[in-house]
């Protein structure tokens, strides 16, 4: 059956590796190639909210990607069901859904928000750091070695839910892409004056692919649900100090509702199949609005429609996140781990910087093999410490933790400890 919704526009590959054409079709091809890269399976043991080994039921970026994953899909299927535009050969595809999802973490570099922060402090006179821009850099030039997955069109405008150049808005503390992936954003409109008609921040950040808002709130309602749960698993929200926090917030009767129930939830020991449910109801509160016109809505139907959701699903997944942030990620405990993580990752990018980037010290040889030798045959400062970046980048908690203990740990570094 041929899926009318997409075009040869869609399924065009970013790059020079032509693909291999078998029984898939192009987004089941794009899906399968990511869950097979290392860069993939390295989220197992990166940081969500709980840093790695803090418990043993916390999310970590693999499982929360694929929670993501489920809600796009199902979100998919809904929109199938439920939307007159759409029917039995014009939808929107659920593979293409999934491998956004699971994508879209893949840049993001150890020890979550903290981590992120630090590397673009540092990599500031050399381009800036941010996730959804390393995870474009992974897919379209790295994440083989020198070359990128060959995405299609539709996948990469899948992921890419920012399309603002670092250059454009050199303060902003993130929602950027780097300045050398201007030809990613000509690929993904094809030759039209995007600068021209979508001014840089975000209204140019706003614009994006029907596949990209499924799963940004995909993703929005993942996490917002999620957080809480493992927050109160992890003994971070208890019925009393989310009782407290609702006494200092100004909350609409709606809110104040949510908040009882999510009391109830805890005190009954029901808070999962309670947020099992949450997830449900947000699934289905969106629905698909035609696109009069735009850049691109003449090309491809991945921009000749909008997800609408329902307000107060989104005021209330709002509300989630604020409790989360104030009650959890403010916590003593998790910004003492902020803090360690930081110090942690800006030693590890300043010792890296001093021996590869200036090459102040010679004769060091603490990277492994292969990075080295891209790096020493980089010409450019910024070119090196983009290597180096996305070497940290690439680390897992562990690995990061491990390496800093072997350089700077005395009492860490024996035989046993480098196997």
């Amino acid at each position: 059956m041929t899926n009318t919704f997409y075009n040869d526009f869609d399924a065009e590959v970013f790059g020079d590796h032509p693909r291999r054409e078998d029984y898939r079709t192009p987004f089941q091809v794009d899906r399968d190639r990511l869950i097979y890269t290392s860069a993939f399976r390295q989220l197992q043991n990166k940081t969500q909210v709980f840093f790695s080994g803090e418990y043993d039921f916390y999310r970590t970026r693999l499982t929360h990607s694929l929670e993501v994953a489920q809600i796009g899909r199902s979100i998919c299927q809904y929109l199938r069901s439920t939307s007159d535009d759409l029917g039995e050969e014009f939808f929107i595809d659920a593979d293409l859904v999934e491998a956004a999802c699971l994508a879209h973490d893949l840049g993001h570099p150890p020890f979550g928000h903290a981590g992120e922060r630090t590397l673009h402090q540092m990599m500031q006179p050399y381009g800036g750091f941010e996730g959804n821009a390393q995870t474009l850099r992974l897919l379209t030039a790295t994440v083989y070695g020198d070359i990128g997955m060959a995405p299609s069109r539709a996948f990469v405008d899948g992921t890419l839910k920012y399309k603002t150049l670092f250059a454009e808005t050199p303060d902003a503390p993130n929602h950027f892409i780097y300045d050398d992936q201007r030809e990613v954003l000509e690929f993904i409109f094809d030759g039209e004056d995007f600068t021209a008609q979508l001014e840089a921040g975000k209204k140019r950040n706003a614009f994006r692919s029907i596949e990209c808002k499924i799963m940004d709130w995909a993703d929005d309602s993942a996490y917002s649900l999620n957080d809480i749960l493992d927050g109160v698993k992890a003994g971070f929200l208890r019925a009393e100090n989310v009782r407290q926090w609702a006494e200092t917030e100004s909350l609409a009767e709606d809110e104040a509702k949510w908040i009882d129930d999510l009391l109830n939830g805890i005190s009954k020991g029901r808070l999962e199949a309670q947020l099992g449910r949450k997830i449900g109801d947000f699934i289905q509160a969106v629905r698909l609005v035609k696109e009069d016109s735009n850049l691109l809505a003449k090309k491809t139907n991945r921009h000749a429609f909008r997800l609408e959701i329902h307000e107060a699903a989104q005021r209330e997944s709002a509300l989630y996140k604020r409790l989360a942030f104030d009650v959890v990620f403010r916590s003593p405990q998790l910004q003492q781990l902020e803090f360690k993580s930081a110090h942690l990752l800006e030693r590890l990018f300043r010792t890296f910087e001093s021996i590869f980037v200036k090459k102040s010290e010679r004769g060091l040889r603490i990277l492994p093999e292969s990075i080295e030798e891209k790096v020493k045959a980089a010409e450019a400062e910024g070119e090196r410490a983009r290597l180096i970046c996305d070497h940290l980048a690439s680390m897992t908690d562990r690995s990061a933790t491990r390496i800093y203990r072997r350089l700077f740990d005395a009492d860490f570094g024996s035989i046993v400890d480098l196997i």
